[in-house]
This record gives structure tokens, C-alpha cells and sequence, in this order.
């Protein structure tokens, strides 16, 4: 029997199930695709001589996560690569913000935008300094990360404290407004803000916006050499090479669930698999609780605040085999291996309006990867292997273009979508759509059937908003991988910090189950405490 069996081979289920396996445990992985990876994974199925990511391309959080770091994935292969120029936010009028890889290069730039901005990038990158580390470790540890709070508040303590709290709060918009007087320092912020469902006026989105800029200040935006399978096929050698196994094609139906415990999971086949120990989920919430666990063996406080859960923006995706070069029509973004499309600030807000209104956006922000800028490996010489995404509403109500999108998504739907993509990239680049080769549509349903996790192409595993995060997440009162089913742990992107591939959410879960192994936790979890009605949540500490 089984010490543990871990439901998907994401990356958060492989860095869970790695992290057993080094403790010791016998630990298999079921995976419901006929390949490991979940959102980390790529092909050559769009043309034979190009290398195109499926789902996720650049790693920012990967590079500066402590848990992906201590894996030390090297020794299975991985190598990373990067662009030379970190992100770039072209404007219709030739000017470019650049996220460069030096901070005093992207400074000098910002310079130029507003007297002052580089001064004042190079004061956030000064904060970041004194405590991005502290911010790392809080963000990947599960909640509350006392340690890390701890030493957050030693550094601040003082009159910078409060202040640089508030900024952390502001709206991007706000944010930017400011810190800067042009428009590069902000565009930074907002467009990074909108990797997740953040507006740029929604609360917090200029602490989130800060947080990718920094990382891409310190870390890069790197890509695995040879494309995203190669993370995933990482973690797998090394799981292997601990004895782990990860068995792909293998859907699991049902977490078996006896007395209140999780005692293994039965698969869409009827096999059964017992555990000794745990089961470890990296599947949503909502496909968790009611789904593979049935609501019999749930507390209804549970089941009535999970439906409310509330999903992040659905997701549409083009990959492209190019013949050449993207032509821009300033020479600054052709080096950048992240391209953001907006003429404004402004004009993001207006996207994301549409998006809250359930409109499908008529000019869609998008953002733009040049994977052989990033990796040369990716597509013959003088060619891109380029993919490009933008968000559409979960549900579409309207279409604020001429195309009357609905959110069926047909044929003529995907086409239309796609085209009205390639026309704002054309806007930025003339020329661009002469290059294409070959292209492939992923709508949200076809995000969705190739990774389950992806619900209608929901990237961040829930809505990144404040109010279903921290303590909040996946819903109120949780915040933790510890569910009301003994030994079975939440370890997807539902969980606490949320998505992003990091691997925290996985290894919180293994790190939960392996305490209550040796008797250092408490059996009984604040999440059974909260749904049983009690209502004072005893944590244990990080």
C-alpha cells in the first residue's frame, strides 16, 4: 500500500509528491492527461519545426521560488533561458517601455518617459533589496507566515512601515500615478497587474503589478530551454529518481472517504488505490469539494461558501509558427521576451471594464511571448515561435466588436477571436500577419479539455482579488491545504498563495501531511474547526 497518492501531475502535484518521496514515502502520482505537466507542457503539434508552450511560458516565480530552488532541478536537466530584455510595452507612437535586465538600464529608460521615474524605479528596487526575500518567504509559506511576518516588521519598523503598507493596497493606477510622471513606470505596473484578474483600480493590483516588475528586475522573465515540458519533465526524473512513480491517463473519479478520513482514491476505471497516509489533490476547489469529494462527507458551511468561489478571467490563446521576426515598429520590443499590447493605462481599464461587464473585449490588452527570442532553441533561424493570449469573460453577455462573439466559442467564433487579436498585434507591428505559417486557436474550452484545473480557461486556479486571498482562499476561514477530510490536503492553485507556478501550493500540502505524521500539528485543522462551528482558528505554526 501506498504512503500517499497525489490526484494530478501539475506542478504543484510533482513538487508535493517530490517533497514526500524525499521524506521517505511511497508516493504515486495519477494524472488524468496522457501526459505530466498540467499547464507546464509543450509540443511541436503546431508545426513540426517549431517548439510552441501549451498553456504557461515564463517563470519569474519558478526562478525566485525557495521551494523550486531547493529541488535543485538542474540535476534533471533543467536549464533555463532568457531573453535579452525582460518585458516590453510598445506604444502606437514608437515610443517602448522596457523592463530591461539591468536595473539602472531600465531606469535610464523610464528616465525618458518622465524626469525622475528612473530615480524612482530604482527606489523600489531599493525596497525590494531590504525586503523582497521576507516577501518571498511570506508569499510561499502557508498562512499566517509568522516567521516571515515577523521579520517583515523588524525591517519596517519606523515611518517607512505604514507607507510602503499603503502602497502595497493602492490600485495599480494609483500606484503608478504616484511613483511616476510618465507613462512607462506606470504601464509596468498595470500591465503586470493584469497577468492575474487585476484591474488596474481594483485594491491591491499596484502591490501584485510591483511584485512581477521586482521579480523581473531581479530574477527575469526565464523560459526552460527547449520549452515549458522541460520544467515538468524535470520534476518528474527527479520524483522518479526517489522512487516516486506518475502514472498518466489515469482520471481519478472519486477521494474514498471512510469515519471522516481520506483513505485513498478510486479511479475511472473502478481500480482502487489505498493510502496509509494522505491523499493530496492538485485539482480546483470547486472540483474537489462536491466533486471527488462527495458533499456527504462535507460540512455544509463548506458547500454554501463554495458557492460563492469565484473564478478568475477565462482565457483565450493563439500559438504561431512565424516565418520571420516580429516587426515592430520600435526596435526596443523586438528583444523582449514578453510583449504587453495597450496604448494606455486607460485603455487597460477600459479592457478590463468590458471583461466585468461580460463583454468580449473589441481591443483586447493582449500579451505576447517570443519564445525564440527567449530560447533559440525554439524554431529555426530567423523564424518566432510567438503565442499570444488575452482574457475574455467567463460568461459573455455581448461583444463589444462587430463579430456578435457570444461564448460558444464554434469555428466561427475562435476564427473571429483570433483575427481581432492579430489585427491589435498588426497595429503594433505592420507586416506581422504576412509572417504566419501556422497558427492554433485554444478558446476557454479547449484550455479546459486539455487540463481540467483550467476551468473554461481560468488561469490562477480562482480570482486573484483581496477577497479571495490569504485567509480567504479558496473560501473564507481556510487559508491553509488542511480540508475538513482528514489526511486529505488541498495542494492546487485554489489553495493559499494561489497560481503562478511556484509549487508553494504543493509544497504547503506535503509539508501539512507530513506533520500530522509526526505530531507536531494537530489533528484536528482549523478548516474542521470553522465548518464544525467553531469558530477560533488555532494555526500551526510555519
Amino acid at each position: 500500500m501506498l504512503d500517499a497518492v497525489v490526484i494530478g501531475a501539475g506542478p504543484n502535484g510533482l513538487v508535493a509528491a517530490n517533497l514526500l518521496a524525499d521524506a521517505g514515502w511511497s508516493v504515486e502520482v495519477l494524472e488524468a492527461q496522457s501526459e505530466p505537466g498540467g499547464a507546464v507542457r509543450s509540443d511541436r503539434g503546431l508545426h513540426p519545426d517549431y517548439v510552441n508552450d501549451t498553456f504557461s511560458a515564463f517563470y519569474p516565480l519558478a526562478a525566485a521560488s525557495p521551494i523550486i530552488q531547493s529541488l535543485e532541478l538542474q540535476a534533471d536537466g533543467l536549464r533555463w533561458s532568457h531573453a535579452p530584455s525582460v518585458l516590453a510595452h510598445p506604444l502606437p507612437d514608437g515610443r517602448c517601455a522596457v523592463l530591461e535586465r539591468s536595473k539602472e538600464a531600465t531606469a535610464q529608460g523610464l528616465d525618458a518617459f518622465g524626469a525622475g521615474d528612473g530615480a524612482a524605479w530604482s527606489r523600489m528596487c531599493g525596497t525590494w533589496d531590504r525586503i523582497g526575500g521576507d516577501v518571498l518567504d511570506a508569499l510561499f509559506t502557508p498562512f499566517p507566515p509568522l516567521k516571515a511576518a515577523a521579520r517583515l516588521a523588524l525591517r519596517l519598523r519606523g515611518p517607512v512601515g505604514l507607507p510602503l503598507a499603503r502602497s502595497l493596497l493602492l490600485p495599480a493606477r494609483r500606484l503608478g500615478e504616484e511613483e511616476f510622471r510618465g507613462d512607462a513606470g506606470r504601464l509596468l505596473l498595470a500591465g503586470n497587474a493584469l497577468h492575474a484578474d487585476l484591474a488596474p483600480e481594483a485594491a491591491g493590483s499596484g502591490g501584485f503589478g510591483w511584485l512581477l516588475c521586482m521579480l523581473g528586475q531581479h530574477y527575469g522573465f526565464p523560459v526552460p530551454a527547449g520549452g515549458a515540458g522541460g520544467l515538468a519533465a524535470a520534476l518528474v526524473q527527479r520524483l522518479e529518481r526517489h522512487g516516486g512513480t506518475v502514472r498518466c491517463g489515469e482520471p481519478v473519479r472519486e477521494v474514498v472517504v471512510r469515519g471522516g478520513r481520506a483513505m485513498g482514491v478510486r479511479t475511472a476505471t473502478g481500480e482502487a488505490v489505498p493510502v496509509r497516509r494522505c491523499v493530496l489533490a492538485d485539482v480546483s476547489a470547486p472540483d474537489l469539494y462536491g466533486g471527488l469529494v462527495d458533499e456527504r462527507h462535507l460540512p455544509s458551511a463548506l458547500l454554501q461558501s463554495m458557492r460563492r468561489f469565484q473564478w478568475d478571467f477565462a482565457t483565450f490563446k493563439i500559438d504561431w509558427a512565424l516565418g520571420g521576426r516580429i516587426p515592430w515598429n520600435t526596435e526596443a520590443a523586438g528583444g523582449a521576451g514578453t510583449v504587453h499590447l495597450s496604448d494606455s493605462v486607460g485603455e487597460l481599464t477600459r479592457f478590463a471594464a468590458q471583461l466585468a461587464s461580460g463583454t468580449a473585449p473589441d481591443r483586447p490588452f493582449t500579451l505576447l511571448g517570443q519564445m525564440t527570442t527567449a530560447d533559440v532553441s525554439r524554431s529555426p533561424r530567423g523564424t518566432e515561435s510567438a503565442w499570444a493570449y488575452t482574457h475574455v469573460p467567463q460568461t459573455v453577455v455581448g461583444d463589444a466588436g462587430p463579430d456578435r462573439i457570444t461564448g460558444v466559442w464554434d469555428e466561427r467564433e475562435r476564427e473571429a477571436m483570433a483575427d481581432r487579436v492579430e489585427r491589435h498585434v498588426e497595429h503594433y507591428a505592420p507586416g506581422f500577419r504576412s509572417l504566419i505559417r501556422a497558427r492554433r486557436i485554444l478558446a476557454p474550452p479547449d484550455l479546459q479539455a486539455l487540463d481540467a484545473n483550467l476551468h473554461n480557461g481560468a488561469i490562477n486556479g480562482g480570482t486573484a482579488s483581496l477577497h479571495q486571498q490569504l485567509i480567504f482562499r479558496p473560501v473564507p476561514g481556510t487559508g491553509r491545504p488542511e480540508t475538513p477530510v482528514r489526511a486529505l490536503y488541498l495542494a492546487s492553485a485554489s489553495a493559499h498563495p494561489g497560481g503562478g507556478v511556484h509549487g508553494a501550493c504543493g509544497a504547503n500540502a506535503a509539508r501539512a501531511a507530513l506533520r500530522s505524521t509526526t505530531g507536531t500539528a494537530r489533528v484536528l485543522t482549523s478548516a474542521q474547526r470553522l465548518f464544525s462551528g467553531r469558530l477560533r482558528i488555532q494555526q500551526p505554526r510555519d
